[in-house]
């Protein structure tokens, strides 16, 4: 069998998307774990409420702004957060943006920019950090996707295109970094409680809702927290060299259909809190 080297002791590593949601979740939790860690979004005032709550925790952390659709911008992240914690051992690739729209109906300027942001982006991010993870043969390239790459959603057409796009670049990637020490994994997260459809008017949500009950999308009411990927994400990174976990789809698991304790012979048994 062959042998392969420990995790180095000290991993910095990026995250973007981080001033909230899934991203802001996996900062959090990756600097509680250890790495120290950089916050990339453009909201930069929440990035670093988000960093200095990793610090006061005990971790190493900071923030930095970055904008996806700004290619001077992603460059100078990458060449400051090298800087700043030294070389980049994981990059986390979570931004993403979702708007209501339909393939015909899409502005092709609002089109384009979902798939800035979600596919050209993280593209251009890999560019800037991977080379050196292939020099020094070790490295961690982690991808956010959504459940819409496996399963499409109507009135979704931009970010459906956009992440079956990054599933597609992630795939491709872990075939080119075969043999070269760098690991590429896909998180696919289900239904999620985070701020992405916040934005949307309440005439866009009852569309949407009404169209993906129609396509038999909306199986339940359960939705994932932010701390659920991120959990996902952390185990991804910190699997021991050797291995490598490609895909890891995380789902919200549906809640009861009857209160515990109803008629349940098993209610009592075992249980957590909320």
């Amino acid at each position: 069998m062959p042998r392969f080297p420990d995790h180095p002791a000290r991993r910095p590593a990026v995250v973007t998307g981080a001033s909230s949601g899934i991203g802001r979740a996996t900062a959090a939790l990756l600097g509680a774990v250890g790495h120290p860690v950089v916050l990339g979004a453009r909201r930069l005032a929440r990035c670093q409420e988000a960093a200095d709550e990793i610090v006061a925790a005990g971790g190493e952390a900071i923030a930095l702004p970055l904008d996806l659709l700004d290619q001077a911008s992603i460059a100078a992240f990458c060449a400051d957060a090298v800087e700043a914690m030294g070389s980049i051992e994981v990059v986390v690739s979570n931004a993403g943006d979702v708007q209501p729209v339909t393939a015909v109906g899409a502005e092709p300027g609002e089109f384009g920019r979902q798939i800035g942001v979600n596919l050209l982006g993280p593209q251009a991010l890999i560019h800037h950090l991977a080379p050196a993870m292939i020099e020094r043969q070790r490295g961690d390239l982690v991808f956010v996707t959504s459940e819409v790459a496996r399963q499409p959603r109507p009135h979704m057409a931009a970010y459906v295109a956009s992440k079956s796009g990054l599933e597609g670049l992630a795939d491709a990637l872990r075939m080119e970094m075969e043999g070269t020490g760098v690991r590429v994994g896909i998180v696919r997260p289900g239904p999620s409680a985070t701020e992405q459809g916040t934005t949307w008017s309440e005439d866009d949500i009852n569309l949407v809702m009404a169209e993906w009950a129609r396509w038999g999308v909306l199986r339940h009411g359960g939705y994932l927290r932010p701390q659920d990927v991120a959990a996902a994400v952390v185990a991804m990174v910190t699997t021991q060299r050797g291995t490598q976990l490609a895909l890891i789809e995380v789902q919200p698991e549906a809640p009861p259909e009857r209160p515990a304790g109803d008629g349940d012979p098993a209610a009592g048994a075992t249980g957590g809190g909320a």
